[in-house]
């Protein structure tokens, strides 16, 4: 239980990204904008924050990317599937990154 809840606080902004965002998009312009700009920026940055705080980067940005397959579904089309390799591999990035930080850090 105290792991759900542990993964449940870094899970909250990809969640926010993938459901809450894609509700604002409005024309092609806003849907390029919110996909290629804003989600991966906080993607990574979110890894970034899981790496410096937490252990097992690979599980959570596996879990990253799974949460983004719904949205394909709700969203987007079939083309939008690209972006769920994306989104993990920049989590995964960002996870490695902040490892790295506390790696130079020691």
């Amino acid at each position: 239980m105290k792991e759900i809840k542990k993964w449940s606080i870094y899970l909250i902004g990809p969640i926010i990204c993938f459901y809450i965002l894609p509700m604002l998009i409005r024309d092609t312009g806003s849907a390029m904008f919110v996909l290629l700009g804003v989600i991966p920026v906080l993607c990574f940055v979110n890894g970034l924050y899981y790496g410096l705080k937490e252990n097992k980067v690979l599980v959570y940005s596996l879990l990253v990317g799974l949460l983004f397959l719904p949205t394909i579904f709700l969203f987007y089309n079939s083309s939008a599937t690209v972006y769920t390799v994306i989104f993990t591999f920049l989590s995964f990035l960002g996870g490695m990154s902040g490892k790295g930080i506390l790696w130079l850090k020691k």
